[in-house]
Parts: structure tokens; sequence; C-alpha cells
């Protein structure tokens, strides 16, 4: 039971950290059980105390053991009351929580943008163009009623609107939340800004898609947070290197975007999400679902669980309206385990982040719309037109120089260049004709891709970009 194989181009004491978690989760060891002393260990693996009390240090960190004066080293039985297999110790991230400069041709497409333009194409904007979105009718409401609705707000949000994601989660998602489980946020950055600076520390690791739109986001750096990235292949993140990074790196946390995923538009396998809880749930590492595109695949039914569903207590998860009713409309929620996601509304309230109930309720009346399934099943019938008419383009006229993988919903296309070797001032043809994408290199990336928003292109606009296109790849 305790012959230490050493992991190869690992320090020792992370081949014992994989031993004894190896046998907790093969059942070898029982919650509760009694381990050998560190002398003991340290005979037993033919290495010093020392390295086995830095591998008990690192499974204590994660909570997998306890330690008692006078009792030795025990397996944990008491994390989420009665210990039922692997899972996060959210105490130890709450414990340590704690409360760049744009890339100069992403602050040039975004001048172009706020310059207003009429001739302009935008492909870059990462949100529906006015005329998709769908128009929901604004409630008859007095001023005094609306103010009398903050009531039925508390720490964790305007509670019709939890009632209103509960069920909506229930019926798209199968996620089945307690109201006590769910926060509401002004967007899923908000979110996402919360869970960083609560559960992490400055100086962590968190792994990322690779490429990912969260290279772009200010709040990882300005909270000292290290972002590794995993290479993507056809089924999602790839988990050989994911877990490479896990020893090497020490990552403390897992953020990924499963579906539609920004800027591919790939989808994860449910074999390679089903992977994906079980290699983290076996190291006691939670992960963050970034879902905010979820209801938006063009066919109604998902075609795959959601990461929440398969492990609940070790998945955060975060999804958005903005992607469905404008970005001006911040809303937004997470859901997580009771305790977390009380102390995320205490971090929220702390730093008087507290949302205004006057989106929340708007909010509220527009998934009660009776017209809202029906108006949210047009838009994603005009996204599906949308992208065929841009991919129907691209296949014909560049078919040989291009390649990209159909995304099965959202409003992305990821393109990439196979005939020729791009630089970055080959993209400066596409400013130069009001033309505006996201190249690869502005998610992490090299220099052959790019990004198109096609939701936000006519059928002239699709036009003149795959001309232009055709102008920068001759």
């Amino acid at each position: 039971m305790w012959e230490l194989t050493r992991l190869p181009k690992q320090p020792i004491y992370q081949s014992i950290v994989q031993l004894i978690l190896e046998h907790i989760k093969t059942g070898r060891l029982l919650p509760g059980e009694k381990l050998p002393p560190e002398r003991e260990l340290a005979t037993l693996f033919g290495v010093n105390r020392s390295t086995v009390v830095h591998g008990l240090d690192e499974l204590e960190a994660m909570g997998v053991i306890i330690r008692k004066q006078g009792s030795g080293t025990l397996v944990n039985e008491g994390k989420w009351g009665v210990y039922t297999g692997s899972r996060t110790n959210w105490r130890t991230y709450l414990a340590q929580g704690s409360l760049k400069e744009s890339h100069p041709y992403l602050a040039k497409l975004q001048g172009l943008v706020t310059a207003d333009d009429p001739e302009l194409i935008d492909g870059f904007t990462g949100e529906l163009p006015l005329d998709l979105i769908p128009s929901i009718d604004l409630p008859n409401i007095s001023w005094k009623e609306f103010i009398n609705e903050e009531k039925r707000q508390d720490l964790r949000g305007y509670q019709p609107l939890r009632q209103g994601v509960i069920k909506q989660l229930a019926q798209e998602n199968h996620l089945m939340i307690n109201d006590d489980e769910l926060l509401i946020t002004s967007g899923a950055q908000q979110a996402l800004f919360l869970i960083i600076h609560v559960l992490l520390k400055n100086g962590d690791g968190v792994a990322i898609e690779d490429p990912s739109s969260f290279y772009g986001l200010s709040l990882f750096q300005g909270a000292g947070i290290r972002l590794f990235g995993v290479p993507l292949d056809s089924e999602g993140m790839k988990l050989t290197e994911l877990e490479e990074l896990i020893i090497r790196r020490k990552i403390k946390l897992v953020l990924v975007n499963p579906n539609l995923q920004n800027p591919t538009g790939k989808t994860m396998s449910e074999s390679r999400r089903q992977n994906l809880v079980a290699l983290c749930g076996s190291y006691h590492i939670p992960i963050v679902e970034d879902d905010v595109f979820g209801q938006l695949f063009f066919d109604k039914k998902r075609p795959v669980s959601s990461l929440k569903e398969l492990d609940p207590n070790n998945v955060i998860y975060i999804g958005s309206l903005s992607k469905i009713l404008g970005g001006t409309t911040k809303i937004g929620w997470l859901s997580a385990p009771n305790r977390v996601v009380l102390q995320l509304a205490e971090a929220h309230q702390g730093i008087d982040a507290s949302l205004s109930v006057f989106p929340q309720v708007l909010a509220s009346y527009a998934l009660q719309d009776q017209t809202y399934e029906s108006k949210l099943v047009a838009l994603r019938q005009s996204l599906c037109q949308r992208r065929d008419r841009l991919v129907a383009l691209l296949e014909a006229e560049l078919g040989d120089k291009l390649t990209f993988e159909i995304p099965l919903g959202g409003y992305f296309l990821w393109v990439t260049v196979i005939s020729k070797e791009l630089k970055q001032t080959d993209y400066d043809l596409l400013l130069k004709n009001k033309i505006l994408i996201s190249p690869s290199f502005l998610f992490g990336g090299d220099y052959q891709s790019m990004r198109i928003n096609f939701a936000r292109l006519t059928e002239d606009q699709s036009s003149h970009l795959v001309s232009v296109l055709k102008q920068m790849l001759a």
C-alpha cells in the first residue's frame, strides 16, 4: 500500500501527495482513518522525513487530511459535513481571500468603435447589434412601486429575479439550485471579480483555455493572479496539459468557458467534461464555469451537460442575460455552495457594489414575459442565418486559404489562415477599410486566427469583409 512510484520530472513530495489522494479515491484510505506517523512513512517511502512533511502540508492545505495533536494525521471526514468523496475545501479558499495596459491594436479598435462611423463594419464588438436584441415591453409600474420592490431584495439580490433564474436554469440546464446558492451580480465580469478577490490571493495561479477572452481582462492583473493557458483540441481543454500545469504551477482554480467558447466558438465534448470534473475533483481544485452563451445554442436542446450539473459541489457557475438582452442590461449571476455564496455576497456588499433593484426588476419582468421564449427562438434563428451566410461566403471565396469549425451557436466564428504566415501589420488593411475583427494575438495566441462576430454583419457587410480578406491573403 505504501510503495511509492516516483512521478517523472516532479518533486518527490508530489508523488506522496498523489499516492495518498489515489488511496482516498479508491477507498483504501477511509474517512477518519489514521495515517502512519511521519517517521514511519519516511522509512516506508525511503525518503527524508522533511519530504513527507512537505507532502502532508500540501494535503492539509487541500483539506484532505487533518492533523490533531495527540491523535496523529487523519483523513478528513468533516468536509461539508460527512465526507463523501473528493470535494474542494472552500474554507481554505475563503480564509485566503484578499481584497495593463491595453494592446495597441485593441486600443485602435476601441477608438474606432466609439467614433460611431456609419461606414464602419463592426465584427469586433462582443455584443448583439441593436436590431437583434429581443424587444421586451417594460412593466407598467409606478415609481413608488419600484421603490417598494426594494423590500424583496436581500444580500443575494432581488428575490423574484433569483426565482426566475432558478426556474430557467432548471428548465434549460437541468440544474437544481436552491435559493441560497444563487447570487445576482451586475454582469458576469462582476461575478468573476468577486470570485477572484474572495477565493484567491495575490500570486495564485489560474488555468484558462488558450486562446481565451480572459487574457484581455485587467481584473486578473489587478489582483496579482497569474494566468496559465491550456491548449484546446476539437473536444476542448487538453487535460494532460492541464494536469501537468496543476502539478508544476500549483494551480488554485480552473476557469473554463465550455459552451461556445470565446473566442473559438468550441463546445467541450461530454466525455471531456466528465474527465475535467474528475481531474479537478481528484486534486481538490474548484472549477469556475462561465456559461454566458449557454442559452444561444441554435438547437434549443443543449447537446451537453453543464459542468455544474456533473459536479454541483466543486463548480461555481456563472451566467448572464447580457448576451441576449444587450450589454447595458448588466445582469448576471453565480451559483455556488451556500457558504461560498454568503461570503461572496458579503464581499459584494463590503465593496459597495450591491446592485440597484431597478435593473433587477426589469430583468425579472423579461424572464416572466410570455413572449420571451418565442423571442429567444427567433434570436437563435437570426443568428444561425447570419452564421450560415458568412460561412458560405468564406467557403466559396477563401475555402483553400483558411479553415474554421462551424459553431453550434453564439455569435463568434473563429477563422484560421493556412495559406500564408500572417504578421500583425497584415491586419492594418482591415482597419484601412474600416473593418473591425479580433485577431488571435488579442487572446494570447499567434497572428494566424481571427474572431468575427457574425451577429453584427449585414449581408452586404459580410460580402465586403470577405472581399477585403481576399486582398489581405493574396
